[in-house]
């Protein structure tokens, strides 16, 4: 057998890491399609099939077990070691946040950090993918959950309330978005591990439909399954805020649920020296104590008016 290269059993890792190709694909820079190819060309080339492919994503084989467990370990090793080499500059900063932070509440205050630090040149990748600082040149990222990200530096940034949304379309289908009692609209499940629809009536009232419309595994893919009228989501305040604005989202009825989850900046140990990571958290910081400000004198009931 002639020697593989390098890169083919490093997207081979990735693929094994991520459990689904378009994952591993965003992050090796290639298309699914291509990715998938070079997979295939690793099973012929070695003669045994690695990877079980499936509707929710790809899973080992036990051939593809052995060869993972040979080969992670090296290049993570190697991946660590050339951290230290990349092309480090204090006044660029490269951050990472998913679309919905990035778009709704980071971008429109920009040109606020600009004005305040023009030395400062901002690299953002907006992704939903975890970032793995140990392996991407990544100095810091916004992150929805729950602070509890081991060997990170984790920052509370703001909270977050969750309420029905749906579009204008549907509202008008429905005969109007005065009503509070939701058994009988068409729902979108939610994304979340729980069940927040459950929560929704445990706390709210009303009788729990049996089923959904349609089920997603994203929140963006929920998002937009309601903007194209499908049915009612259960929208994330803070990051739906734009759409609501906007009209292309209408919030039904006059009740919030605040959740456990918030908004966090998280930054691995190596990044504490950055001067542009100190500048940048500074600002941000001040942006989020003046967002929580306005969202304290908020009333659930009322539109959303913060800044």
């Amino acid at each position: 057998m002639t020697r593989l290269s390098l890169d083919l059993l490093q997207q081979f890792v990735l693929v094994a890491r991520h459990g689904k190709l378009s994952r591993a694909a965003e992050q090796a820079h290639l298309t699914v399609s291509a990715l998938s190819h070079q997979m295939r060309q690793l099973e012929e080339r070695l003669g045994r099939r690695l990877l079980e492919r499936g509707p929710r994503g790809v899973s080992l084989t036990v051939e593809g077990c052995r060869l993972f467990e040979a080969l992670g370990t090296h290049f993570d090793g190697i991946e660590h070691a050339l951290m230290r080499y990349r092309d480090y500059r204090h006044d660029a900063l490269v951050l990472s946040a998913s679309p919905g932070i990035m778009s709704s509440w980071l971008v429109p205050r920009l040109p606020r950090l600009v004005a305040a630090h023009p030395e400062l040149e901002l690299n953002l990748q907006s992704t939903s993918t975890l970032v793995e600082f140990e392996r991407e040149p990544v100095d810091c990222a916004l992150r929805y959950g729950r602070g509890q990200w081991e060997g990170l530096h984790c920052e509370r940034l703001f909270g977050e309330w969750i309420a029905p949304v749906a579009a204008p379309e549907l509202v008008a289908r429905m005969g109007g978005a005065s009503q509070d009692d939701l058994s009988d609209w068409p729902l979108l499940g939610d994304p979340h591990p729980a069940d927040r629809w459950r929560d929704w009536f445990a706390r709210f009232g009303g009788r729990l439909p049996k089923r959904r419309v349609a089920n997603f595994d994203s929140i963006d893919a929920a998002r937009h399954a309601a903007l194209e009228g499908l049915g009612v989501g259960l929208g994330r305040m803070v990051t739906s805020k734009s759409l609501i604005d906007a009209g292309l989202l209408v919030v039904l009825g006059r009740n919030y649920l605040p959740v456990q989850e918030a908004y966090w900046l998280v930054y691995p140990p190596r990044s504490q020296e950055h001067r542009g990571l100190q500048s940048f958290r500074e600002w941000l910081l001040a942006e989020a104590e003046t967002y929580r400000a306005q969202m304290s004198a908020w009333e659930p009931g009322l539109p959303l008016t913060v800044a």
